[in-house]
Formats: structure tokens, C-alpha cells, sequence
């Protein structure tokens, strides 16, 4: 007799929560719960930074750096459980007492701590002022049959570390972010151009959903978006607070993987 086959593991359900976060914690973790109140999905993720703003640049974040064991973390696990993961950022303390990591919680079904790789010094900013970068190591979670990997933001810029997380085994790369937007219209549309083109980059030549994440306008650029493995946007919006949800199928994956086995026909120096 043939083995019954759990159709929970062809499917993810996620949701994107387009939201601003301010510069006072508590609201900031009141608005977890508010913010998906009625939501059902499996993966719930939160923008970049989303424990507390940056501020403006130059700010001194570290006052508002937290454990991992904190009220925010504590928040996020309140909100999570088995039916239920979250993705949100936090600035977490770390050995500099001034300069913080910026760091993604998982809690829930799955749960893992990835600390931003990439420091956003560039476009005039100096995140690396402000901010400890995390080591090379990239982070994947096994959730409902997908694998998962972590990106901040920046990272997107960087296609070594998204590929990085596909060879630990990601068919899904999630990036939360806090998208700067441009100084000028024509500079705010380049921004938001770059973000959605790098996000459909990373889908196509991994070959894998990309989940990509922002806080709202006007702060930030928004434009929060899902892309299928095929470079095709399965759900978009524009700046203003939303949450979107889309559903993730595994046979995409499969279909994308096997019309386009580019992973399979790489050419490396150590193979």
C-alpha cells in the first residue's frame, strides 16, 4: 500500500508585515500581536529593526540593544507556537557595548538567530558605525517540509550569501529589511527598482522563493513582495502599512528546479 503523503509539507503559508516600527520598544511589541490579529499563516515575518527604529543616522542605538532572552524575544515567543513561526528583528547585545548585532529571532515551530552579515555602509550611511557584524555563517530552519534561510536587508546585495543558504539546502530565502529610500523621486525610484530586481535576482539564479520583507513608508521603501523561484512576483505592494499573504508550493519549486537545473550544472573550482 502506498504511503500516504502529507500534503502540509507541499505547502507554506507566510505573511509579510509592512509596518513601521517606532522608537519607543513598547508599542513596538504591542504592535506584534496587533499586527496579526486574524492572520493565519505558518510563517509570520517582521521587518529589520522592528524592536525598535534606527533612529536618524548617528543615533546611539545601543541603549536599546536587548538579550536574547528580553522583553522583545519574550514577544515574539508569545505571539509563536507550534502551528505558528515568526520572523522579527532586534538589536541584540554583543561584546562592544556600543555597537550592537542586528539580529533576526525565529520562534515557533522552528527557532534560530541570525546576526546581519553585511553592515549597511553605503548610500552615505555607516551601519558599521553603529553595529557589530555577525560572522559567516549562514542560517537555515527546517520548517513544514522547506528549508529556510536568513537574510538582512543589505545581504540582498550580496548573491554569495544567498547562495550560501541554498547550498545548506534553502528553497526559501527570507529578508526582512529597513530599505532606505532615496533623497530625490528619481533616487527613491532607483531604490525601490534595486529592491525589487535584486529580490526577483536571488529567486531566479537560486531557483528559490524569496519572501523580502520592508518596514513602511515614508521611513522606508516598503514594497514588500513575494517572487517564486521563476522570477515571477506572487505578491506585491506599495509603501503604506499592509500585511500580505501568499502561499509557497512545493511542485513550483520542483518544476522551477527541473526546467532550470542551474544549481545541478554549477562549475566550481572544488568540484
Amino acid at each position: 500500500m502506498a504511503e500516504l503523503r502529507d500534503d502540509s509539507e507541499d505547502r507554506l503559508t507566510v505573511a509579510l508585515v509592512q509596518q513601521a516600527s517606532g522608537l519607543e520598544p513598547t508599542p513596538n511589541r504591542e504592535a506584534l500581536k496587533a499586527a496579526i490579529e486574524g492572520v493565519e499563516a505558518d510563517l509570520v515575518v517582521f521587518p529589520e529593526a522592528f524592536a525598535r527604529d534606527f533612529g536618524s543616522p548617528g543615533d546611539d542605538i545601543s541603549a536599546f540593544a536587548e538579550p536574547l532572552d528580553g522583553p522583545f524575544v519574550q514577544a515574539v515567543e508569545e505571539i509563536s507556537g507550534p502551528e505558528r513561526t515568526v520572523v522579527a528583528g532586534m538589536f541584540e547585545v554583543s561584546a562592544d557595548p556600543q555597537r550592537p548585532f542586528n539580529t533576526l529571532v525565529v520562534r515557533g515551530a522552528a527557532e534560530a538567530n541570525y546576526r546581519k552579515i553585511h553592515l549597511y555602509d553605503s548610500f552615505g550611511y555607516k551601519e558599521s558605525d553603529r553595529l557589530t557584524a555577525g560572522e559567516w555563517d549562514p542560517v537555515v530552519v527546517e520548517l513544514n517540509g522547506f528549508t529556510v534561510g536568513l537574510m538582512t536587508c543589505y545581504d540582498l546585495r550580496f548573491p554569495e550569501l544567498s547562495r550560501a543558504l541554498v547550498d545548506r539546502g534553502a528553497d526559501v530565502i527570507v529578508v526582512p529589511a529597513a530599505w532606505v529610500p532615496g533623497r530625490t523621486e528619481e533616487e527613491h525610484r532607483s531604490k525601490i527598482n534595486h529592491w525589487t530586481t535584486l529580490a526577483r535576482a536571488r529567486a531566479i539564479e537560486n531557483t528559490a522563493y524569496v519572501v523580502a520583507v520592508g518596514q513602511a513608508a515614508p521611513r522606508y521603501t516598503g514594497h514588500s513582495l513575494v517572487v517564486d523561484p521563476f522570477g515571477d512576483v506572487v505578491v506585491e505592494t506599495q509603501g503604506d502599512p499592509t500585511v500580505l499573504t501568499a502561499t509557497l508550493e512545493r511542485d513550483v519549486i520542483d518544476k522551477a528546479r527541473s526546467t532550470n537545473p542551474s544549481l545541478a550544472n554549477r562549475r566550481r573550482a572544488d568540484r
